[in-house]
């Protein structure tokens, strides 16, 4: 039986990590880590996620602003919100809570945020740093960053030797995830959709990300006997055993029969998902101590 990666206790220590250098910043100069999430619109799904992101900054000692805008918000409008908090010092963070109202357009604004405070990791600046191997310098998205440190946890930061398989190539998480991958030594194949024979590709993985939506779509038979599974994918499906128009959360991994043939594997809920929110702070600190001139945390 695999040993299942435990999302929440790690991104428990990342925040006490946080926390701590957020408290040393603030002793050692006079700056507290500022994040300012954006959101548009009255989306339930969206207000939780903000909520909960402005929880956890407070927890974290950060200044937590939040700005919630109607619905009807203009492009200009939001434009010009994103501007005033790219210019004021105090914000370290600057998040825009996606997705946005359908009249909106999402690219613009996201490449409105100074890459500086893109701790969502999504300016093509920073998407840049990531592909051309400067982890050092650039802020890295938020997913794929907490997956790799539930790799790292596995098998360390050296993945030399190691063959690791991406299934999903969206520019989210598909695509940066294999570039840290790639970064961390390992031999990266990057399967999707039109990837023949998906899971012989599959097989061959000593590291197994499955990122693509689609409601335990990876088989026990497509994993390697002994490999790592990271399952990014949140999907809700039907669950008439809870009571009739009950859901459940369930990975784009067949979690029971996979975790019969891994080594270890993330579970959905409490994988992955805890680790989103945990590198959107460790972004923010990032972020905050280079403003402040100081050498920033590793994490």
């Amino acid at each position: 039986m695999a040993v299942v990666i435990d999302g929440k206790e790690a991104a428990a220590s990342v925040i006490a990590a946080v926390t701590e250098a957020s408290a040393s910043l603030e002793s050692e100069t006079g700056v507290k880590p500022g994040l300012a999430v954006v959101i548009v619109g009255d989306d339930p799904a969206s207000h939780a996620y903000v909520n909960s992101k402005g929880k956890m900054a407070k927890q974290c000692g950060f200044k937590s602003i939040q700005h919630s805008l109607p619905a009807d918000t203009s492009q200009e409008t939001l434009e010009k919100l994103v501007a005033e908090l790219n210019a004021d010092p105090s914000i370290h963070g600057i998040l825009v809570q996606l997705p946005l109202p359908k009249h909106l357009n999402a690219e613009p604004v996201i490449l409105s945020v100074s890459p500086e405070k893109d701790v969502d990791g999504l300016h093509v600046v920073n998407a840049g740093k990531i592909a051309t191997g400067d982890l050092a310098t650039g802020l890295i998205s938020c997913t794929p960053a907490g997956a790799m440190l539930l790799v790292n946890r596995i098998h360390g930061r050296d993945l030399s030797g190691l063959n690791a398989v991406v299934i999903g190539r969206s520019n989210l998480f598909g695509k940066p995830m294999g570039l840290l991958l790639l970064a961390a030594n390992a031999t990266v194949t990057m399967a999707h959709s039109k990837t023949k024979d998906l899971g012989s590709v599959c097989r061959n993985a000593d590291i197994l990300v499955a990122a693509v939506g689609r409601p335990q779509m990876v088989k026990a038979d497509w994993v390697k006997p002994g490999a790592t599974v990271i399952d990014v994918g949140i999907n809700r499906v039907a669950a008439p055993d809870k009571g009739e128009g009950k859901t459940r959360l369930v990975g784009d991994v067949a979690y029971a029969e996979a975790a019969e043939v891994a080594g270890a594997i993330t579970p959905v809920p409490g994988g992955v998902g805890p680790m989103t929110i945990a590198m959107l702070m460790a972004n923010t600190v990032i972020a905050a101590y280079r403003t402040a001139g100081k050498t920033a945390p590793g994490f």
